[in-house]
């Protein structure tokens, strides 16, 4: 009688979010984070951090 552990459960803040492999971790697409554009401000800790999307493709997270 092997029964399976079931999975925890994922909290989802966001409907399009995956599960990580990585337990406990969300994947979210850039994509919805910029949400069309190609730089976005984050505010953590009272600063702020600037999400850049280049032209390559990359992402470059500056303070």
């Amino acid at each position: 009688m092997n029964k399976r552990p079931e999975p925890p459960p994922q909290a989802e803040t966001h409907p399009d979010a995956l599960a990580s492999p990585q337990a406990g971790l969300r994947r979210v697409p850039a994509s919805d984070l910029l949400g069309g554009q190609r730089e976005l401000l984050i505010v953590h800790g009272g600063r702020e951090y600037r999400l850049r999307l280049t032209s390559k493709g990359r992402l470059i997270l500056t303070a």
